[in-house]
C-alpha cells in the first residue's frame, strides 16, 4: 500500500528526484507531479521516471496532493510558499529539504501559518557536488541522517508521515531545535563548502592557475570536491545562514592566525602536536560514521 497516493515535488533535481525515486523503488507512492521554474529539467525528469506528471500551477498541483517536498534552493522558499498558500488544502503535509531552517520557519509563519499543522521543516544530509534530476537516484539518501525542525503548532501525526516518507527512503531520522541546527550545519557543511569555494576561486585568479591545476593531485581534489556544488543553491544557503556561518569563519580565522603563528616561529612540536590533535579526532569521527552512531551532538530520535 502506498503511503502517500500523490506527491508534488517543488525543485525535481538531485535532492527532489531522488526522494521520488526512492518511494517509487519501495512501492510508497502512487502519482508524482512536478512543478518548478523550468520546463526543461521538468520534461527531463518526466523522461527519466522520475515524475509522471508536470503542474503548470499549484492550483492542478495540489488538487488531491498528499504530500509536498519542497526541493528547491532555500532562496526561493518564500515565493514558492506564497504563490502556493491559496491553493493549500488539510489534509495536505508540507515539507521541505532546505539546508537551513530559521529561515524556512520565517516563511512558514509568514507565509502558510493557516496550515501550521501540517508544514514541518526538514533537511535530509545527503547529497553530493552533482546536481539536476539526471543525477537523482534511489539510493541517495541511504544509510543517511534526516534532520527534522518540528514547529511547536505541528500535528504529530502530521510528524510522523514526514518522519515515515523519509525512513521509507531509507534515511535515518533525529528531531533538533531549528537554531541548533543552523548553529551545527554551519560549522559542518556550510563553512566547509565556503573554504572550497574560496580555494579553488583563489587559485583560480592567479596568473599560473594553469601549472597549479596541472599539479593539484588526491589532496587537492578531495578537499576541493564540493566546490563543483550548486552555486545558486550555496549562495542562498551562505547568505540564509550567514550569522551563524560568520561567526564560524571568525572562529576558522583564529585557527588559521594560529597556524600561522606557528610557523613564523618555526614551532614543530607545537604544529605536530595540532595536526595529531586534528588526526585523532578526524579518525574518531571516521569510525562513529561506520558504526552509524549519531554524532550531531544533542539530538533526539524521532
Amino acid at each position: 500500500m502506498a503511503l502517500i497516493d500523490k506527491l508534488v515535488v517543488c525543485g525535481v533535481g538531485l535532492i527532489g528526484g531522488s526522494f521520488a525515486l526512492a518511494l517509487r523503488k519501495k512501492k510508497k507512492v502512487g502519482h508524482v507531479v512536478g512543478i518548478g521554474r523550468s520546463q526543461e529539467s521538468l520534461e527531463r525528469a518526466q523522461a527519466l521516471g522520475v515524475i509522471d506528471e508536470i503542474a503548470t500551477d499549484w492550483a492542478s498541483a495540489l488538487d488531491g496532493a498528499g504530500f509536498v517536498l519542497l526541493a528547491m534552493p532555500v532562496g526561493q522558499i518564500d515565493a514558492v510558499m506564497e504563490a502556493m498558500a491559496p491553493h493549500l488544502r488539510a489534509p495536505t503535509i508540507v515539507t521541505d529539504a532546505g539546508s537551513t531552517k530559521h529561515d524556512v520557519m520565517e516563511s512558514i509563519y509568514r507565509r502558510l501559518d493557516a496550515h501550521l499543522l501540517r508544514v514541518i521543516p526538514a533537511h535530509p544530509i545527503a547529497g553530493n557536488e552533482k546536481s539536476g534530476v539526471q543525477a537523482a537516484n534511489a539510493t541517495l539518501f541511504q544509510g543517511k541522517r534526516t534532520v527534522v525542525t518540528p514547529l511547536p503548532e505541528n500535528d504529530p501525526a502530521a510528524v510522523e508521515q514526514v518522519r515515515k516518507a523519509w525512513e521509507a527512503c531509507g534515511a535515518s531520522v533525529v528531531e533538533m531545535p531549528p537554531q541548533d541546527h543552523d548553529r551545527v550545519f554551519a560549522a559542518v557543511s556550510h563553512l566547509p563548502h565556503l573554504l572550497a569555494f574560496g580555494l579553488v576561486h583563489d587559485l583560480a585568479g592567479r596568473a599560473n592557475a594553469e601549472l597549479l591545476f596541472s599539479h593539484a593531485a588526491s589532496g587537492f581534489r578531495d578537499f576541493t570536491r564540493i566546490a563543483a556544488s550548486h552555486p545558486e543553491m550555496w549562495r542562498d544557503i551562505c547568505l540564509a545562514n550567514r550569522q551563524a556561518l560568520l561567526g564560524e569563519l571568525d572562529q576558522y580565522l583564529a585557527e588559521l592566525a594560529l597556524i600561522r603563528s606557528l610557523l613564523l616561529s618555526d614551532n614543530g612540536p607545537r604544529l605536530e602536536q595540532l595536526f595529531e590533535e586534528a588526526r585523532q579526532a578526524r579518525t574518531k569521527w571516521g569510525v562513529m560514521q561506520v558504526d552509524g552512531q549519531v554524532a550531531l551532538g544533542d539530538v533526539k530520535t524521532l
